[in-house]
This record gives structure tokens, sequence and C-alpha cells, in this order.
């Protein structure tokens, strides 16, 4: 079992909302097609970030390949965040989102 974690400030989210080339380099189209209607598309991509992230960090020790963006987080009909690598859902993560204002935090956790 490994768990990773990943703590992002939505600041530093707000200059990409309009950075096309950045979003399109570090999310997959689903995530930006997700992020970007909400009323604060920063947060929900900083909150994306952040999971790729915890999830890279849990996966890392046992994938030296894989790289965030082969990581992307979907959510299921009921809002629950999912984990796709490469576009294959992979069921041995779990991931965790939370946010305020001002940060957002995820954690991974595989098993």
């Amino acid at each position: 079992m490994n768990i990773g974690i990943d703590i992002e400030e939505v600041k530093r989210f707000e200059k990409y909302v309009k950075d096309k080339d950045y979003l399109e380099r570090v999310f997959a189209n689903d995530e930006i097609s997700y992020c970007m209607p909400k009323k604060q598309p920063a947060q929900h991509l900083a909150a994306r970030f952040a999971a790729k992230e915890a999830v890279w960090k849990a996966l890392s020790a046992k994938n030296k390949k894989l790289i965030i963006t082969d990581i992307s987080i979907k959510n299921t009909q009921s809002g629950k965040p999912e984990v796709y690598i490469k576009n294959k859902r992979y069921k041995k993560v779990d991931v965790s989102l939370s946010h305020t204002d001002k940060y957002v935090v995820a954690a991974a956790i595989v098993f």
C-alpha cells in the first residue's frame, strides 16, 4: 500500500484559466471540459492537479516511467473522483479531494 498527498494554492491556477496551451499540456480534455464551465474554474483545475500529483506520488515508487499527463481524474455520475491512467480506469487507487477558497488538497491511496 502507498499513499500520496498534495496541496495547491488556488491563486496559482487563476492565471492558467486563460492559458489554453498550459491547459492542454497538463490536463486531459475531459478534465478541461469539467473544470472550465464551473463558477470558479481555477479551484477545480487546482483540485484536479493536486489529485494527479497525489496519484503520481503514490504510484511513482512502482512505476518510474509514469508522468503526470498520463493521469487524469474523472467523476462518476454521483461525483466521486476516479483515477485514469492513459485513459483506462485504474481501480487500484482511491483519491479524495477537498478545497477551500484558497487551497485544495488531494490524497491518493494505492492498494
